[in-house]
């Protein structure tokens, strides 16, 4: 059984502590006792787009430093650091994106290199839903990948971590595009468990010590939880993480595919923890997304209504919605929306909801939070 490495209690301050952690999760992985002074070795943060550390949106400078650190202790120079956020993917926009999320001054201060260029290639595989997938290069190039993701709610997906970070493995926005190929729940988790064969990371390390809450993976709030977990399995690391939160794994996309081919545990126990982990207690109070909710009481329709449920659903199921006052007029939404619902009009987004996938794209992509979320509180009906 694969097993996960918890430890609690840390914080960004406290650097040695959260040194310590990644030691001991290197420490227990076979896989990274391989690595040397000829391993080439990807670090994949979680940068979704411009946003600053304190914001707990993307992957903590912090944590990328002390891994930075765990592999030079073990002779690998060659260290690459790659995402492909939402939007454009082009140089200026990586440029930007490492200079907010503090990856570029980190970069200058370690030595490390940072992924700017926008080059991709077609990798066949076989998935069960999807055949092939572009890549950005790095992720085909390297030796070993560590996929570092931030522990956040989706809007979405629920939640996102270990399995779902690796969408930014996908360039810019042919993200939108599979969107668009796969706008239900079901079947755009069967493409993210596909995603996590082609990529393989060979280790796993979340970002928990200030995690996100409520409406995430961008509009939510921070919490402080003092969590970083390790594995070189993510579907344990993302079940420890929906166990911590709170989260019924049956209820998140991926985690769902993952449990249905067999490849995720139906739930987290505790022999899943690495010996030397702390305990893990769910948190008490973890928001999750205000419309997120399993859509489960149709069997309780009576059966001359049920031919209503679908347009219930359509109509009741969460959805984004603009808020105007505080729309900037930036485009970003329409730039990532997979089915060009959204346009500019006197410097205002407007949304045609006949077209929306209510994937939810715009409203990770808003720099200022001006799109909401709403729907109905289905779990309550």
């Amino acid at each position: 059984m694969q097993t996960v490495y918890l430890k609690t209690g840390l914080s960004y301050q406290d650097i040695s502590g959260v040194e310590r952690a990644v030691e001991e999760i290197f420490e227990r992985s076979p896989k990274a006792a391989g690595l040397g002074k000829h391993s080439s070795v990807l670090l994949k943060p979680n940068l979704l787009g411009r946003h600053t550390p304190d914001q707990a949106v993307t992957t903590h400078p912090a944590v990328v430093q002390v891994v930075v650190q765990a592999l030079r202790r073990r002779g690998v120079t060659q260290i690459l650091l790659a995402d492909s956020p939402g939007g454009l993917y082009n140089e200026p926009n990586m440029r930007a994106i490492y200079a907010a999320s503090g990856m570029k001054q980190l970069a200058d201060q370690l030595g490390i290199t940072l992924w700017e260029k926008t080059g991709w290639r077609e990798k066949q595989g076989n998935g069960q839903l999807v055949h092939s997938f572009n890549l950005i290069e790095p992720v085909l190039d390297c030796d070993f990948i560590i996929n570092l993701p931030k522990l956040k709610t989706h809007v979405m997906a629920g939640l996102t971590c270990g399995v779902k970070n690796l969408f930014g493995c996908v360039p810019g926005l042919q993200k939108a595009q599979l969107h668009m190929r796969f706008p239900e729940r079901q079947a755009f988790g069967q493409m993210l468990c596909d995603l996590y064969g082609f990529v393989a990371p060979g280790l796993t390390i979340a970002d928990g010590i200030v995690a996100m809450e409520g409406d995430g993976p961008s509009g939510g709030s921070p919490r402080q939880l003092g969590v970083m977990l390790g594995s070189e399995d993510a579907w344990v690391l993302d079940l420890a993480a929906a166990a911590l939160v709170g989260i019924d794994p049956a209820e998140v996309p991926y985690l769902a595919a993952g449990i249905r081919q067999g490849v995720c545990a139906p739930a987290f126990c505790e022999q899943m923890l690495a010996p030397g982990s702390d305990p893990l207690y769910p948190v008490q109070g973890f928001k999750l997304p205000k419309g997120y909710a399993p859509f489960t009481f149709a069997g309780s329709v009576p059966k001359p209504l049920r031919w209503a449920v679908p347009i219930f659903m359509r109509w009741a199921a969460p959805h984004p919605v603009i808020q105007k006052r505080r729309c900037i007029g930036c485009g970003k939404c329409a730039e990532i929306c997979p089915g060009h619902t959204i346009h500019l009009e006197n410097k205002k987004a407007e949304l045609d909801p006949t077209g929306c996938i209510r994937c939810f794209c715009c409203h990770e992509m808003c720099p200022v939070k001006a799109i909401s979320v709403k729907g109905l509180p289905i779990q309550n009906l």
